[in-house]
């Protein structure tokens, strides 16, 4: 039997990313909609959203990085994007293995709303840092299509999925065991019609849920920092940068702001929280998720840091939308695209995942290597200049297809095939027996 060295720096040694060419400009669909102008722009902090037809990324991450499918021995799925209530997703990617001969790889989907691809990733790690490990690496890959019924909803969608490669000795390598965790029962964000990809929303709650699960994530995560670190009192400044799963990009700010106030309920006597303590001395952590004035104060305390800590991160999903699973890891990707590789060795990325229902996680990694090569495969700023515009007619003409055709046998869809980015997996038929058939565009 053969015996793997321990592996060390077990993290994440590759990204790739996918999104629809097509987008619709937020303020022209402001315009559409009727509604007050910045509403969808500055209201959700929107600028641009991806979105798919009725046409739609392995393979073009395995040829990017030239990694033989012989050297998988793991693949995690993480979406909510589902097109069978049995058979997973993972195993439609298996047909790209066929060649190689490599039927032995683990894993399936992972669901739980955004929180999915989190949950993908916390398996194939845990699998290379476990006694399982068999020595080959693992991929994730998280992402979904959102999309909303039209209505006020409908602006916070978008499209995306992210491909991840996980071994040892990688240049984003997971702190170990620094992790905090919060799940609980909550009815905000939920598709119990299986006949319709669109969900059942209560929005006041989700904004609440998110950020009641950002707090004690936040403080789980803090107690694993101190107790692993050695540190008196961590707090905000024990972080270098934060990704957040974005739903809306004003979300993450508001998310952001509440870091902030922890770190003062735990520390109320720090001089640097006297503005803070001097309006709301007797605001606790549950009774101020209604206190809207003292949340405007938060976002305008923390808006220096946040700048540093957090906006590099947000360059995708201003520009795509929300992609549930994979919003995160488009998140991470922002970030190492956007901050110099010299700026980031050494420093500490925390990420907030998030997923309605509720299951939420903080967790971290730490730079040690070089990741331009990454950022180059990745060439974000690129892809998304290299978009097509569609206007929010033709959108909401898309839109109403994919509702029209959700579910339909013996079809072929009617998306356009050339507007696609080339290299672009896409399906070309569904068959009499829902048996779905898919084709490349060169």
């Amino acid at each position: 039997m053969t015996v793997h060295p321990r592996p060390e720096n077990v993290g994440i040694k590759a990204i790739d990313l996918y999104f629809p060419r097509k987008y619709v400009d937020q303020v022209e669909l402001e315009k559409h909609d009727g509604v007050s102008a910045g509403k969808y722009t500055i209201g959700l902090g929107q600028d641009k959203m991806s979105f798919c037809d009725d046409r739609e990324v392995v393979k073009q991450f395995m040829a990017k990085y030239n990694i033989d499918y012989k050297d998988i021995g793991r693949l995690e799925v993480g979406t909510e994007t589902l097109i069978d209530k049995s058979k997973s997703t993972k195993t439609f990617l298996m047909s790209l293995f066929n060649e190689s001969g490599n039927y032995s790889v683990e894993g399936i989907d992972t669901t739980n709303a955004c929180y999915g691809g989190t949950s993908a990733l916390f398996n194939a790690i845990q699998w290379v840092d476990s006694r399982a490990w068999d020595g080959r690496l693992a991929l994730v890959v998280s992402g979904d299509i959102a999309v909303y019924a039209s209505g006020n909803a409908r602006p916070s969608g978008g499209a995306g999925v992210a491909c991840i490669l996980v071994g040892p000795d990688a240049p984003l390598f997971i702190e170990f065991p620094i992790r905090g965790t919060f799940m609980e029962h909550v009815y905000d964000f939920y598709k119990p019609d299986l006949s319709s990809e669109f969900p059942t929303v209560d929005g006041p709650l989700s904004v609440v849920s998110y950020l009641r699960a950002l707090d004690y994530a936040y403080l789980g995560y803090l107690d694993k920092l101190e107790k692993t670190e050695k540190i008196p009192l961590a707090s905000l400044s024990d972080i270098d940068f934060l990704v957040f799963h974005s739903p809306y990009t004003k979300q993450v700010a508001k998310g952001f702001a509440r870091l902030l106030f922890n770190d003062y309920l735990r520390d109320k006597t720090n001089p640097k929280y006297a503005e803070i303590l001097d309006q709301y001395p007797e605001e606790t952590l549950e009774s101020s998720y209604s206190n809207k004035a003292l949340e405007k104060l938060l976002i305008n305390l923390s808006k220096p840091i946040y700048i540093q800590k957090t906006m590099p991160s947000l360059l995708a999903a201003r520009n795509i939308g929300n992609m549930y699973t994979g919003s995160v890891f488009f998140g991470l990707a922002s970030l190492l695209s956007s901050v110099g590789n010299s700026d980031l060795q050494g420093k500490r990325i925390a990420l907030f995942s998030y997923g309605s229902g509720c299951a939420a996680s903080m967790y971290s990694f730490t730079v040690h290597g070089d990741v331009s090569s990454v950022v180059s495969k990745i060439d974000l700023k690129a892809k998304l200049d290299d978009r097509i515009e569609v206007s929010p007619v033709e959108f909401e003409k898309m839109m109403q297809l994919r509702e029209n055709t959700h579910n339909k046998v013996s079809y072929s869809p009617k998306g356009s095939v050339e507007e696609l980015f080339p290299g672009t997996v896409y399906l070309d038929s569904v068959d009499s027996m829902w048996r779905r058939h898919y084709n490349t565009f060169m």
